[in-house]
């Protein structure tokens, strides 16, 4: 009975990890339904990225008030997992604040765990305000009714349950210690809970041991239900983040991508002397499929930004096409493609082997009013503070409207026939281009 705790510790922390495990193993196997694009060029700027946008945070506090706010969540939970490393540790041995033999340095570290934890707690209920009381209209946003609304608050809840636990844990604990009860080391400065102190004076000895215990309990298995909600959340940002700036793209934003074998075809349209039927110069293949209709058309990179989504609404509120009132939502392209990616994976988990289910990316969930609202301008790319390109996605779908079903729009259906006819995209005869000098 001595070691029931520890095997019950450890059943629970195989059972969270190994579920976690499970899921990211899931949302692997899913980005890597993507086409494979090679990123490994320019490694030193990309670690650069990671270190000042990832790490640093560093667009986030574009916006200073939400910026400052969301580097002390974000701090708090980076930090704390040194507490819950001690935790685990604790609850695998048996022992209880193992790593108070650092003497001083632990006093300190406890100390400012509990300050962040208390920031934790203000930052938090600031940002329920914010969604609940205040209601900023971006968090509004028709993708954002039902379960992406509620997710944003059961977020804020976990938070503020984690926090408060680790607070009532700490103070029952201290207690504890002042009393000189058997096996709580004397160790950590408390500066928060402490004062919670005269709430508990009159407690007995057993009830502060049956608290704490309950506490520091809730507060394992509540850290590990969280980790393992972050595959249904939003919150999957939190692991992913990293990886994305990593792979996010170097280029100019303005700068788009090119296809040879089109490039190809334009420089024989537009060379009298080049041979029409000449072969296509080598390790130079027609794609299969030109553009994207639906989830497997898309790179592993556009997945991922797909799941790295934190569906903060910072690039529709830039989005030029959204603010006039057209239903163009970067924030919605990118949910509509993680929906329907996790709805193959369903398929595939479901048949071993994806079957057609007669439904697509295309028009199924994004629509084409979408896309062509869209005017390339990038503030979407611009403003996410995760390096996400929901402007990738657009232009891969419009390539495959345009080149596979030449679907395209009126008016830049004209364009191109007055290209390909006049070399021009004005509706003038070449022999007539220059005339406008006569005048």
């Amino acid at each position: 009975m001595q070691y029931l705790p520890n095997i019950i510790f450890l059943i629970v922390l195989v059972l969270g990890i190994g579920y976690f495990t499970r899921n990211i193993r899931k949302i692997i196997r899913n980005i890597r339904l993507g086409q494979k694009v090679d990123a490994s060029d320019n490694k030193k700027e990309r670690w650069k990225n990671v270190f000042r946008i990832a790490l640093g945070q560093s667009k986030m506090t574009v916006r200073p008030i939400s910026g400052l706010m969301h580097i002390i969540v974000y701090l708090g939970f980076v930090i704390i997992n040194i507490e819950v490393l001690e935790i685990m540790i604790d609850g695998l041995l048996g022992t209880h604040r193992i790593f108070s033999f650092f003497g001083v340095a632990y006093d300190y570290l406890i100390a400012s765990f509990e300050m962040l934890a208390i920031l934790v707690l203000v930052a938090v209920i600031v940002f329920w305000l914010r969604r609940n009381v205040q209601r900023l209209k971006r968090f509004f946003n028709p993708e954002m009714k039902g379960w992406p609304r509620n997710d944003a608050n059961i977020i804020l809840y976990f938070e503020v349950a984690i926090m408060t636990l680790f607070l009532t844990m700490n103070a029952f604990d201290l207690q504890l210690q002042t009393l000189g009860t058997e096996h709580y080391v004397s160790a950590g400065l408390f500066p928060v809970s402490r004062y919670l102190l005269p709430l508990i004076d009159n407690y007995s000895e057993a009830t502060l041991i049956i608290i704490e215990r309950t506490a520091w309990w809730m507060h394992i298995i509540g850290i590990l239900i969280f980790l393992n909600y972050l595959y249904f959340s939003k919150h999957l940002h939190i692991l992913l983040a990293f990886p994305n700036v990593y792979y996010g793209k170097l280029t100019p934003n303005g700068k788009f991508k090119n296809l040879e074998a089109v490039t190809r075809e334009v420089k024989l349209m537009m060379d009298p002397t080049a041979d029409p039927y000449a072969a296509p110069t080598e390790g130079m293949e027609t794609p299969a499929k030109f553009g994207a209709s639906d989830v497997m058309d898309l790179t592993t990179i556009q997945l991922l930004n797909a799941y790295t989504c934190t569906e903060c609404g910072r690039c529709t509120n830039e989005c030029p096409a959204n603010q006039t009132g057209k239903k163009l939502s970067p924030r919605k392209i990118m949910m509509d493609t993680r929906d329907r990616l996790e709805e193959v994976a369903a398929n595939i988990d479901k048949n071993g082997t994806f079957e057609p289910d007669g439904k697509q990316l295309l028009d199924d969930y994004i629509t084409r009013e979408e896309l062509w609202a869209c005017t390339t301008c990038n503030a979407c790319v611009e403003a996410c503070p995760v390096s996400i390109d929901p402007l990738a996605i657009i232009m891969e779908m419009r390539q495959y409207l345009v080149m596979e079903q030449s679907a395209a729009p009126t008016e830049l259906n004209v364009t191109m026939t007055n290209i390909e006819n006049n070399a021009a995209p004005w509706p003038f005869n070449q022999m007539d281009r220059a005339n406008w000098i006569n005048e």
